[in-house]
């Protein structure tokens, strides 16, 4: 949002399009990376229709209407949780297919790359959902630990413990290494 543009408060009211506009593709990508991208797109309306509905519950002293449409989306996902947890499990009990025109080092990436995959997978559908969601806003959807405790309407020391607690699970999956080392427990702490 550029200093130029009005923040999201003035929009909910005035040009919701707008809003939509500047939201919706994160919301789809988030959606798309929990649910996959045809459920995503029939979510992304359902989370603007129920915004548009809702559009009296946004605070107007957050000018950023984000992680409130984060909070909708998750809502939204976890009715839906049963479909993602048997889509994972599946996931694990159908191998990707190789492709063809690889050379013999990208084969060996993809084999290491699979059995990662199917033990990270594992690994999530395991967590709790309050768990998952707060490690997916965080990881995958880059939200400060502020922004996902709006998101999920929770305390920011909740949204701490959770994140531990699914980094502990999925380390203890991996057998103790982390393959998300790059993200640091305190660089997104907001």
């Amino acid at each position: 949002m550029h200093s130029s543009e009005p923040d999201d408060a003035a929009l909910i009211h005035t040009d919701f399009a707008a809003l939509f506009d500047r939201h919706a593709p994160h919301i789809h990508r988030y959606l798309a990376r929990r649910l996959g991208d045809q459920q995503a797109d029939d979510l992304v309306a359902e989370t603007f229709l129920t915004a548009f509905r809702r559009r009296e519950t946004f605070r107007p002293d957050h000018r950023d209407a984000r992680p409130w449409l984060y909070g909708i989306a998750t809502n939204l996902v976890a009715q839906h949780r049963r479909d993602e947890v048997r889509r994972l499990r599946l996931h694990l009990a159908v191998p990707p297919q190789p492709d063809e025109m690889c050379h013999a080092d990208r084969v060996a990436a993809d084999v290491t790359a699979a059995a990662l995959r199917n033990t990270l997978t594992a690994a999530l559908a395991d967590l709790t959902d309050g768990d998952r969601d707060v490690l997916l806003l965080i990881v995958q959807e880059e939200l400060t630990y502020d922004q996902v405790a709006a998101a999920l309407a929770i305390p920011v020391g909740t949204v701490r413990s959770r994140l531990h607690r699914a980094r502990t699970t999925l380390r203890a999956a991996l057998g103790g290494s982390n393959p998300l080392s790059d993200v640091e427990e305190g660089v997104r702490h907001g």
